[in-house]
C-alpha cells in the first residue's frame, strides 16, 4: 500500500514554516543573482510585521534602493522593458510596505527614501511599463499621506511632491490622476498644506488651473472616483479667505451647472461637499470682488 498521506500541518507549525520562508526570501535580497525571486515573493506578503523585517534586516533596504536606481539609465531615453518595469514595481511595493508601517515609517522619511521615486514621477511616456511604474511609485507616496501624520506633510512640502503631482493629474492616466489627486487632497486636508499652497498665486493658480482642466476632461469621460477627490481639493480650498475669492471667479461652470448630477446621484458626501463648496464661494462673492493677484497672496518666501 503507498503510504498514507500525513495529517493536517498544525496550523502553528505553518506559520512557523511560511515565517522562515520570508526569512530566506529577506535574505536572499542581498544576492543579485537570487534576487528577483525573492522580489516577486515578497511582494505577496504583506504581514504586518514584514516592514521591521525589511528595514531593520542588514543591507535590505540598499538592496532595494539598487533596484530602483539600476533603471534610471532606462528613462531616458524611454527604454523601460516590461520585466524591468514588473521587477522594480515588486521593489516599490515593499518600500510601500516600509512607508505604511508606524515602526519604520519615521527613519523611512529621514532617509529620504520618497526622493529617490520622483524620477520615475517626472516620467511622461504612455508607455503600459512607465505607467505601471509611475502607479507604483504613487502608491508608495499615497500610503505615506494615508496616515494623516504631520511628519508626512512636513517632509514631502520640502520637496518637489506638489508639481509632480499636478503634472500627472494634468496628463496621466485616470487611476495615475487619482492617486495623485488624492496626494494633493490629503497635502491641503493638513493646514500647512493648506497654507503652503495658498502662499503665492503662482502655486494657487497652478493647482487651480490643473483642477479646472480635470473638470472639463471629466465632463467629458465622468469618473466619480476622480471627481470626489477633485470636489473635495475644490472645497478645500475654499476654506482659505484669499483662495476662496479667486475661485470665485474660476471655478469651472459644469461644478455649478448640475453637468454632474447622474454621476453623483449615488454619492451623497460627493453631492454634500459640492454643495458646501458652491455655499462657500457665494459668501465669498458679496465680498468686494479683486484681482485675485492682489487678494493678499504674498510673495514667494516673505
Amino acid at each position: 500500500m503507498s503510504a498514507q498521506p500525513s495529517p493536517c500541518i498544525n496550523p502553528q507549525q505553518q506559520q512557523q514554516t511560511e515565517q522562515e520562508k520570508v526569512y530566506q526570501w529577506i535574505n536572499e535580497l542581498a544576492n543579485p543573482d537570487t534576487r528577483e525571486t525573492a522580489l516577486l515573493e515578497l511582494s505577496k506578503k504583506r504581514e504586518t510585521d514584514l516592514a521591521p523585517m525589511l528595514w531593520n534586516s542588514f543591507g535590505t533596504a540598499c538592496a532595494l534602493l539598487q533596484e530602483i536606481v539600476s533603471i534610471y539609465p532606462s528613462i531616458m531615453p524611454p527604454t523601460l522593458t516590461a520585466h524591468q518595469s514588473n521587477r522594480v514595481c515588486n521593489a516599490l511595493a515593499l518600500l510601500q510596505c516600509v512607508a505604511s508601517h508606524p515602526e519604520t515609517r519615521t527613519a523611512f522619511l529621514q532617509a529620504q527614501i520618497p526622493l529617490y521615486l520622483y524620477p520615475f514621477l517626472s516620467t511622461t511616456s504612455k508607455a503600459r511599463s512607465f505607467e505601471y511604474l509611475r502607479l507604483t511609485s504613487l502608491g508608495v507616496i499615497g500610503a505615506l499621506v494615508k496616515t494623516d501624520e504631520q511628519e508626512v506633510i512636513t517632509f514631502l512640502l520640502t520637496t518637489e511632491i506638489v508639481p509632480l503631482c499636478l503634472s500627472i493629474m494634468d496628463s496621466g492616466s485616470d487611476l495615475s490622476k487619482t492617486v495623485a489627486t488624492f496626494i494633493i487632497q490629503k497635502i491641503l486636508l493638513d493646514e500647512s498644506g493648506l497654507s503652503y499652497i495658498c502662499q503665492t498665486y503662482e502655486r494657487f493658480s497652478h493647482v487651480a488651473i490643473t483642477l479646472g482642466k480635470m473638470v472639463i476632461h471629466l465632463a467629458k469621460e465622468p469618473d466619480a472616483r476622480l471627481l470626489k477627490h477633485v470636489v473635495r481639493c475644490y472645497l478645500r480650498l475654499s476654506d482659505n479667505t484669499r483662495a476662496r475669492k479667486a475661485l470665485g471667479q474660476c471655478l469651472p461652470d459644469q461644478l455649478r451647472d448640475g453637468t454632474f448630477s447622474l454621476c453623483l446621484q449615488d454619492d451623497k458626501s460627493t453631492k454634500l461637499w459640492l454643495q458646501m463648496l458652491i455655499k462657500n464661494l457665494d459668501i465669498g462673492a458679496t465680498q468686494q470682488q479683486a484681482d485675485p493677484r492682489q487678494i493678499g497672496m504674498s510673495p514667494l518666501g516673505s
